[in-house]
């Protein structure tokens, strides 16, 4: 080998480390920078670090509705509801309108948390990790006379936030006059009341109502004084210290068995389904508004995590895919009776002299609707599974990830 060959081998091998220690240096530089970005964020952040970010670890559920969220509120209240509610799953009823699990049912399941024990269920109860204060039948709207008279449940969601409100007053008392065993094991903690995730699920009873005694132009100017209602709720529990809240839309009420055969399409009435489309435009015109309400809560409550979640969407392609679905009827339902006569499931009455009971059928997974007008637990399950992943939310996280708009929120906050 030449010499002016030798030096070019060893002139290029140079180079080569040259450039090989440049970029050392550049990936040196940019974890550095990560490095100390990481750390600003914690000392400026508290506990808002990055690994946060990756999921919530939610310690309680607090949830608010009707009777699509019920664990035994009603039924502790007035009376308990009758077999075959609950066979399905607990084999006993179990205070929800349901064979077996209901939607927040599920959500629990999903947080690694134990289902929702009633507040007003007093015998047998834990609200180690959150407590239920929906009931049946309940409203957005204050109880009133027309409310009464069409058969609602006294327990409007304001009343639900009094007893939550007294839920945690009493519970921190509790801690502060000392920790005992039942304390520890039974109630949340002081500081579980800002980490936890609030649900709410209300609003169809509010349309119900006004299908009962008011015309649908009437119903549809009512719907934006129920929505500043709730707007107050949500308000009121960010005063209480929630912070996360999970949001559902109202469903389809046109395409509920119980509103196909008491409210029967007429020409013209009926969308591509069979649902009645004069109710459904009602229940996606509250679901306008109630969108648009919660783009306003979140600029005027600037530390609140709120996810809107369109469960509208998630049961109207559920019942327009059925088959797809392995459903045998888009409007069928397993318990009860109504047309003719109307027999509530579980219970009995008098037809022509003749004693009618509300039995169930034999195999209510093959059914979209358990009693015509609450979802069975196959269906809960599948409409379950298509909101948790955030997929049909805005903003679209998964709900184990509910709480990071609030983590960033924090973080840019703390950062100014």
């Amino acid at each position: 080998m030449n010499l002016s060959r030798l030096l070019f081998m060893i002139s290029r091998r140079w180079n080569n480390l040259k450039g090989l220690k440049q970029t050392l240096q550049v990936v040196v530089i940019l974890l550095s920078l990560i490095l100390a970005l990481s750390v600003f964020m914690i000392m400026r952040g508290g506990k808002y670090n990055l690994g946060h970010l990756k999921g919530c670890n939610f310690p309680a559920i607090f949830n608010f509705g009707d009777s699509n969220s019920d664990t035994g509120g009603i039924s502790a209240a007035f009376h308990r509801l009758h077999h075959p509610n609950g066979y399905s799953f607990f084999n006993k009823p179990s205070g929800r309108f349901c064979d077996g699990r209901n939607i927040i049912d599920f959500i629990a399941e999903k947080l690694e948390l134990p289902y929702l024990s009633a507040y007003l269920d007093s015998i047998g109860t834990n609200f180690r990790h959150g407590a239920n204060f929906a009931t049946g039948g309940s409203t957005i709207e204050k109880m009133n006379t027309r409310i009464f008279e069409g058969g609602f449940s006294p327990f409007s969601l304001d009343l639900q936030l009094l007893q939550f409100e007294q839920f945690k007053e009493r519970t921190v008392e509790l801690y502060n006059q000392g920790r005992s065993s039942y304390v520890t094991n039974s109630l949340p903690r002081p500081e579980d009341f800002s980490k936890a995730l609030y649900t709410l699920d209300i609003g169809q009873n509010d349309l119900h109502a006004g299908l009962k005694s008011m015309t649908e132009k009437q119903i549809l100017g009512s719907i934006p004084y129920i929505i500043d209602q709730f707007a107050q709720a949500v308000e009121k529990l960010y005063q209480l210290e929630a912070r996360t809240f999970w949001i559902h839309n109202t469903g389809p009420i046109g395409c509920l068995p119980y509103s196909v055969i008491n409210y029967p399409p007429k020409p013209g009435n009926a969308d591509q389904i069979g649902c009645v489309k004069s109710q459904n435009d009602i229940a996606q015109e509250f679901n306008r508004q109630l969108k648009d309400k919660v783009a306003e809560l979140r600029r005027e409550l600037p530390d609140a995590a709120i996810t809107y979640t369109d469960i509208y969407t998630a049961k109207y392609s559920l019942i327009s895919e059925a088959k797809q679905n392995g459903f045998a009827d888009a409007f069928g339902y397993c318990c009860g009776h109504y047309g003719d006569y109307q027999v509530r499931c579980g219970e009995k009455a008098m037809v022509n002299w003749t004693e009618i009971s509300g039995d169930a059928c034999s195999n209510p997974e093959v059914y979209i609707s358990w009693d015509g007008i609450h979802y069975s637990e196959a269906a809960n399950q599948i409409v379950a599974k298509k909101i948790v992943d955030g997929s049909l939310s805005d903003p679209p996280l998964p709900i184990d990830e509910a709480c990071i708009q609030h983590h960033r929120l924090h973080s840019t906050n703390a950062m100014r």
